[in-house]
């Protein structure tokens, strides 16, 4: 116990890990993350974009493994291509969540990395997916990255459906 008293933890400098966080509001999404790239207590990277183009108005948000969410993003990228050519018109928010979800749950054992797809579309508007180990959630908010603990209280309290672009 002595230690613990003596140890000057309460001055420390907190470790957040990557936050990665996306939220509708009235007319759109926001969407966003910390820059910082870490490998365990080293920063490999100070500037990283986490925040990645997977069509026109459809973007994503990455943690985990930059390479493995990087591949992701370049996969749906391409895919997202494709399928607005097929269908004529801009796909929707929900095939792009689709397809990470597809890919991060057939490689669930290899893929350390998480998305969180956000964008607007013509059908449905404004919409947020949280799609961890290959699920797909829909949400007004969503939260994650190793560093999301120090967040995620603040974000639950302050958001509230409908909120305005201000």
């Amino acid at each position: 116990m002595d230690d613990l008293l003596e140890s000057d933890w309460t001055t420390e400098e907190v470790s957040t890990g990557t936050t990665i966080i996306a939220a509708v509001f009235d007319g759109g999404v926001v969407i966003g993350s910390d820059s910082r790239v870490s490998a365990g207590q080293a920063v490999v990277n100070r500037v990283l974009n986490k925040v990645c183009r997977l069509h026109d108005k459809i973007y994503c948000s990455i943690s985990g493994s930059a390479a493995d969410a990087q591949a992701v993003v370049d996969i749906v990228d391409y895919q997202m291509e494709l399928h607005g050519i097929q269908m004529g018109q801009p796909p929707l928010v929900q095939a792009a969540a689709t397809i990470v979800k597809d890919i991060c749950y057939k490689y669930k054992e290899e893929l350390v990395a998480h998305l969180l797809v956000a964008g607007w579309d013509h059908k449905y508007g404004g919409q947020v997916y949280g799609t961890l180990g290959g699920m797909m959630i829909k949400q007004q908010f969503a939260v994650g990255g190793s560093g999301s603990t120090y967040i995620y209280g603040f974000a639950d309290s302050a958001f509230k459906p409908g909120m305005t672009k201000e």
